[in-house]
């Protein structure tokens, strides 16, 4: 099965687009599943390089073996399948699964991921009449490839050619240059009723604001926490976060209404910012949306976006899944046993080849993942090493870890001395959004943190020129990538791993599956795929769950995207 390529003609111009598109769908289809289910996703691998998905703020309870990303995982090669199985345990909300390899997600391969409450716990809220998944990203016209060449050379991917609101684009901004008749993507509701509209930045460098015309964003929840109900004009929702809003469809309907995202805080005043744009049609609409589309907070205000960020407060009364500590109100009152600061830095050249650093550390992959090598002992690949602080000497390239204290309880502060703002996320964990502010963090800087209801999450933003601190109980046994969401920066090495060991139980953790790919130094290891990987998944691995509750199979194809440009020198228009 192959990707469906279609041409999009923009007046003269004219694209030849393929992107990364799953079981036919761009973007992905949902996975919509209950907490505690236990999940078999099968992927088929249909690109012409390797491949790992990973999932975006889903724990995977003693199992980092189902990650996804190149520190816990060999890579999918070309052709081949496998599957992944994890337990979406003790967890509720709104999150995301992308391609973790290669500069991939700037060609899409993204989908959602539903966390239903168990029908004994109710919603902080009433039910809401529909449930809708929309993904708000930037667009590039070079493809994922091209563009990875570029910032391996130092090239900033600066300002986005388009954005896409579930794949669909461009806004028409200019009709001599973008012509009449290219749909936009609509959203079809019902008057009085109410929405659960889950947002997610699946984008892969710019800050984007989320707005509807003449609706309120009723804000309740945020990566697996139910927050205190606010209403918003609008949101900032930076490279990786997810919201949901409540939304009511409280308008007379004399048309329909527009919905924007539009990119934020590029640091680039001498560029014009980027804007898509859906339609809320209501049923009983009368005309097609009209007016000036809502306007954005200013462009450049970092001040407006951190105050936003810190009116996220967590709904510390809602009955549903928790982050660990399991029930825990009082994460204020825990004893922090380890504390980082960790400062970024931007590209520079290091061996002669652009990079960027965290705690003068860029990370080096190796050829055999941290995980495998921790399970056989071998020496050499990695060091538990990763220095509390930056360190006063030359960056350099490494693979060194945060060595974890089990049960412990870190203090992680991001000092972002980059121009642009950087989202962090942290796999296996929700960690508490403790304090953000503008300048250099210093011991003081403690007494502003919030230390009862800061919002639980797995994803956070670090404005340029500031800092945000995090605090995170270290109780999920495993090897956990802790890396920028900003592409370019991951790309370019601003990642590490935390390992985190259970002294006590041997067995605390799941096993190696027996489906596991074998690479680099275990390479020997690895089974003949032609028969064992054909569809087949892990059948042993597969009897280790109780029940299998969902199952998603998912076939992934797409190649390379490329643009054809008649009449723009190179340059081409949003897609």
């Amino acid at each position: 099965m192959l990707l469906q390529i279609s041409y999009w003609n923009y007046g003269d111009f004219q694209a030849f687009l393929l992107v990364i598109g799953i079981n036919g769908q761009f973007p992905g289809p949902v996975l919509n599943v209950t907490t505690n289910w236990n999940v078999v996703v099968n992927i088929k691998n249909d690109l012409d390089e390797p491949l790992l998905l990973t999932w975006n703020g889903i724990q995977h309870r003693k199992n980092s073996w189902q990650d996804g990303v190149s520190g816990t995982n060999c890579p999918i090669p070309a052709g081949w399948n496998w599957t992944y199985q994890f337990q979406v345990k003790d967890q509720i909300g709104s999150f995301f699964y992308f391609p973790s390899l290669n500069f991939q997600r700037a060609a899409g391969g993204y989908g959602g991921i539903t966390i239903n409450n168990r029908d004994v716990i109710p919603l902080p809220f009433p039910v809401p009449d529909g449930d809708i998944t929309i993904f708000i990203s930037d667009w590039y016209t070079k493809g994922h490839k091209e563009l990875r060449k570029d910032v391996e050379n130092g090239i900033h991917l600066g300002v986005p050619d388009g954005i896409l609101i579930n794949g669909v684009g461009p806004f028409r901004f200019d009709n001599a240059l973008v012509s009449d008749g290219i749909p936009f993507h609509t959203i079809n509701v019902e008057p009085g009723k109410t929405y659960r509209l889950r947002v997610h930045n699946v984008g892969i460098s710019t800050s984007l604001n989320f707005r509807i015309q003449n609706h309120n964003l009723l804000l309740v929840e945020t990566e697996g926490s139910y927050t205190v109900q606010q209403a918003y004009e609008n949101m900032d929702i930076h490279v990786g976060q997810s919201y949901s809003f409540l939304v009511m469809m409280d308008q007379n309907a004399s048309s329909d209404y527009y919905i924007v995202a539009s990119s934020r805080l590029l640091n680039s005043s001498s560029l014009a910012g980027t804007t898509g744009v859906a339609i809320l049609h209501y049923s009983n609409s009368q005309g097609p949306a009209s007016g000036p589309l809502p306007d954005p907070p200013n462009e450049l205000d970092t001040f407006f976006s951190m105050n936003q960020a810190r009116s996220i407060r967590w709904n510390v009364s809602a009955g549903a899944a928790r982050p660990n500590p399991q029930g825990s109100f009082k994460y204020g009152e825990i004893t922090v046993t380890d504390v980082y600061v960790i400062l970024n830095r931007p590209s520079e050249l290091i061996n002669g080849k652009w990079r960027r650093t965290l705690n003068g550390l860029s990370y080096f992959t190796p050829s055999t993942p941290l995980k495998h090598a921790q399970q056989f002992s071998i020496p050499g690949v990695y060091k538990l090493d990763f220095p509390t602080r930056m360190m006063d000497r030359p960056p350099k390239l490494d693979t060194s870890l945060i060595n974890g204290t089990f049960k412990g309880f870190m203090e992680i502060i991001f000092q972002n001395n980059d121009k642009n703002v950087q989202t962090y996320h942290l796999d296996g964990y929700a960690f508490f959004v403790v304090g953000m502010d503008f300048g250099v963090w210093t011991e003081n800087s403690r007494g502003a943190y919030n230390k009862w209801d800061g919002v639980a999450r797995c994803s956070t933003q670090v404005f340029p020129g500031a800092w945000t601190a995090v605090l995170v109980s270290l109780d999920n046994a495993g090897i956990w990538n802790l890396r920028s969401e900003n592409l370019d920066s991951w790309y370019l090495g601003q990642e590490l791993y935390v390992s985190v060991v259970n002294p006590e139980i041997d067995k605390s953790e799941i096993p190696m599956p027996d489906n596991t790919i074998y690479c680099g130094l275990l390479s020997s290891l690895q089974k003949d795929q032609s028969q064992r990987f054909k569809f087949s998944g892990a059948a042993s691995s597969a009897d280790s769950f109780h029940s299998i509750m969902a199952v998603l199979i998912m076939t992934l194809m797409a190649t390379f995207i490329r643009t054809m440009y008649s009449s723009f020198h190179g340059r081409g228009e949003p897609v």
